[in-house]
């Protein structure tokens, strides 16, 4: 992948930097690590300017690399867990398809209806609504799936979240 545009008063040539951009928006990874896996091919770039190409260059290729991502499957596993960060109590709750690739994930409070409004919320704002959605038992998914996805099969049931569960 490649930038377009050629990049003018630049120390480096495209091809390193659209490199940088694309390691750092597909594998998530820090401006520190890409600097770290280049310097190890002997390509010594300081992450300040790797982060400056990133917010110059990277609205382009974070559209690509959107593009070229895999589809989900119209059947979704939805769980909740309880965690603690920095001794507070959290609710993260996760979205995953049926082969095992992740959705969303979503950090809250609670473990209410409103949460799950929210949650179920950005999920519709990334992806078009599933055929079915499976959940554990927790009462706080019938109402807001009921509501915003009507045309959605809601399978719950305890055992059938595994997917879900498994990728904890």
């Amino acid at each position: 992948m490649s930038l377009s545009v050629k990049p003018k008063r630049h120390r480096y040539p495209a091809d390193i930097i659209s490199h940088c951009i694309w390691s750092y928006h597909r594998f998530n990874d820090s401006y520190r690590d890409v600097a770290e896996r280049l310097a190890y091919r002997g390509i010594l770039i300081s992450h300040e300017t790797i982060r400056n190409w990133c917010n110059k260059f990277g609205s382009k290729f974070t559209e690509v690399i959107k593009k070229r991502e895999r589809k989900p499957t119209d059947k979704w596993h939805m769980d909740e867990m309880n965690i603690k960060v920095n001794g507070i109590k959290y609710v993260l709750w996760r979205a995953v398809d049926s082969e095992g690739q992740e959705l969303d994930i979503f950090l809250q409070k609670r473990k209410n209806k409103k949460a799950a409004i929210r949650f179920l919320t950005r999920l519709l704002g990334s992806y078009p609504a599933p055929r079915v959605i499976v959940t554990d038992k927790l009462k706080s998914y019938f109402g807001p799936i009921k509501y915003m996805m009507p045309g959605a099969d809601h399978r719950s049931h305890k055992r059938l979240n595994n997917r879900a569960e498994n990728s904890h």
